[in-house]
């Protein structure tokens, strides 16, 4: 009794943002359809301000912040997905395997257009999920497919059940995002208290635990694969990277920025022990990058490899193969939404040959975010876990900024890499991106282009002020 006494007078404040907090995420999750905008708008930044409140009020009360922080995802628990229809594909996944069917093969056209209806409620999810789903093969990896499959085992015929088991796998893929990213924080002598930027985020609440998306469980083993990797737990490092790639390939791009992390680490390490041991300078140069340093860099990648495909092998064929690889490709040639870079290059396009070229586009703009990754991955040195964080969320950002479509859950890891860096445009994006929520205010959902057009020029704006401010920064400690 004394100790809620001493909570409430010491962080009466921030108890107060927290209940009104709680109050609006229940009105968020039950009370709101995607088509009110208004009223969207509004319960987002409103829900922003109380926790940038909630946390400068806190003092970093690290219990209370993370009690917060689980009551509103929480708070979800037993509402339907208001802002993105996923869902219902992923319940529909699950429902396929525990058919026996392999979902990677089928579309669910495949079996409604023809009067076939391989489980219960097939059409209720047909529906819900929409044409643009039902018309192509699943793009989930297979670990994604076990969470799919542990729902619609665990749920029976319930939709909401499939929901709130699917959400509690979340919730508890963030709460290990938490516990991993608070001691990799402690570990790197960096404030423990910016997690709270990663688990207060109502952007993550609401996209991840509200929306079922499952990048928190891949940023759970992206975290998890870090903090090993800082305990010299490489081995170990590489299987937890490979669970983290088959919830959601985008960590397969993180995979060249990993290469200075052995070569330069391991180099020093050598270096400093023959120095102590007084060998001879010609010993210590002929030495400076031994076998070894190539051979656990050789042995962390056929690791990862492996261990996916490993995962991928139960649903392998050559059918598999084919319709996994196409889907993912129509990523970059068939769909756009919420475009930067690309919206530019496709009116000049337009201007140029009066049609879209985002056949030509889509193919290009990938190549060019393919030469940053590696331009990142081996220019610079990142031997440090805040390095290797700056490099892929740099890299990160500049392949989201030119990527035909960008759905609002993509940012997540933007989000939790800039815990370990001096960035914060994540955050500001996490805010605004809200905007491209917009769309949907129309029967059509057609985008407005000048509202999306504002989204990033406070973004770009953002990136580029800290951009210069970090060379400004470096060349100030450089100068004499």
């Amino acid at each position: 009794m004394l100790g809620l006494a001493n909570l409430f007078k010491y962080h009466k404040a921030t108890l107060i943002f927290i209940v009104l907090s709680c109050a609006l995420y229940l009105l968020f999750g039950y009370g709101l359809a995607r088509t009110e905008s208004t009223k969207l708008l509004l319960l987002y930044v409103a829900l922003f301000i109380f926790a940038f409140q909630i946390i400068k009020w806190s003092g970093f009360h690290f219990r209370l912040l993370v009690i917060a922080s689980i009551v509103f995802r929480l708070l979800f628990l037993f509402a339907i997905p208001n802002l993105s229809q996923d869902f219902y594909r992923f319940i529909w996944d699950g429902r396929m395997i525990l058919e026996g069917l392999n979902p990677y093969l089928y579309t669910p056209d495949s079996f409604i257009l023809n009067d076939k209806f391989p489980f219960e409620q097939a059409q209720e999810l047909y529906n819900g999920m929409g044409a643009l789903s039902a018309s192509h093969f699943t793009n989930y990896p297979p670990l994604n497919q076990l969470c799919f499959t542990i729902a619609a085992l665990f749920s029976g015929k319930s939709v909401l059940g499939s929901v709130v088991v699917m959400r509690l796998m979340i919730i508890t893929a963030d709460i290990g995002t938490l516990y991993f990213g608070k001691k990799l924080l402690e570990r790197l002598k960096i404030p423990s208290k910016r997690i709270s930027w990663y688990i207060l985020n109502p952007f993550i609440i609401i996209e991840l635990t509200g929306n079922l998306h499952f990048e928190g469980v891949m940023i759970f083993f992206l975290v998890w694969s870090l903090y090993l990797l800082h305990c010299d737990k490489w081995k170990w490092a590489a299987v937890v990277l490979a669970c983290s790639i088959s919830v959601k390939l985008i960590p397969l791009m993180f995979l060249p920025f990993f290469f200075w992390w052995f070569i330069q680490n391991l180099k020093e390490n050598v270096i400093a022990n023959e120095m102590k041991q007084s060998v001879s300078n010609e010993k210590i140069a002929s030495s400076r990058v031994p076998r070894n340093d190539v051979f656990k860099l050789i042995s962390f990648y056929v690791i990862v490899g492996i261990t996916t495909l490993l995962l991928f092998l139960p649903f392998f064929s050559m059918e598999f193969i084919n319709n996994y690889t196409e889907t993912v490709g129509l990523w970059f040639v068939n769909f756009e939404f919420n475009a930067s870079v690309y919206y530019l290059a496709r009116a000049i396009g337009y201007a140029i040959t009066g049609y879209n070229e985002i056949a030509i586009i889509g193919k290009t703009l990938p190549v060019v975010s393919l030469v940053i990754i590696l331009g990142f991955s081996f220019l610079k040195k990142d031997n440090t876990i805040p390095k290797l964080a700056t490099s892929i969320l740099l890299a990160f950002a500049c392949y989201l900024f030119l990527s035909t479509t960008v759905h609002p859950w993509y940012i997540a890891t933007l989000v939790i890499l800039c815990v370990f860096t001096n960035y914060r445009f994540p955050l500001v994006w996490s805010l605004v991106i809200v905007l491209s929520y917009l769309a949907y205010s129309n029967a059509s959902n057609n985008e407005n282009l000048w509202i999306i057009a504002l989204e990033y020029v406070v973004v770009f704006s953002v990136f580029i002020w800290e951009i210069f401010q970090k060379k400004k920064a470096a060349s100030l400690l450089a100068a004499p």
